[in-house]
């Protein structure tokens, strides 16, 4: 999966648009929600040496949220990485090279969006 099927996926799915908030980045976009304005994504375009790999080459991420217990377990799945330039308890990076079949980057992504809702508060919460 690539950045602009993502950036197709979502829009479909959720409505949601690439936003470019950095004047000196033009290849980062986050995705957030439209009520709560919550990042459920980030995709960039790093060199993989910050993932930790032997290769200065630049590579698409995309960074999404998780449940902290899945982290550690996703982080054994080849290309995600412990996520680059967000809370690495709660955030993961996805390698966009294809060695991630495109079922589960979507899976995650959907993750990402629902941990990222706005939580309607029950009685006694306060």
């Amino acid at each position: 999966m690539d950045r602009q099927g993502v950036f197709d996926y979502v829009e479909r799915e959720y409505g949601s648009f690439p936003e470019y908030l950095w004047e000196n980045d033009v290849t980062s976009a986050v995705l957030r929600h439209g009520d709560n304005k919550k990042w459920y994504a980030l995709i960039m375009n790093i060199s993989k040496d910050r993932l930790g790999l032997a290769d200065m080459h630049k590579a698409d991420v995309l960074n999404v949220k998780c449940e902290p217990d899945a982290v550690g377990i996703l982080h054994m799945t080849r290309g995600i990485f412990p996520a680059y330039h967000m809370n690495k308890r709660n955030w993961i990076s996805i390698l966009l090279d294809d060695s991630i079949d495109e079922a589960l980057v979507l899976d995650l992504l959907d993750k990402s969006y629902e941990l990222t809702l706005n939580k309607k508060k029950g009685k006694g919460d306060g």
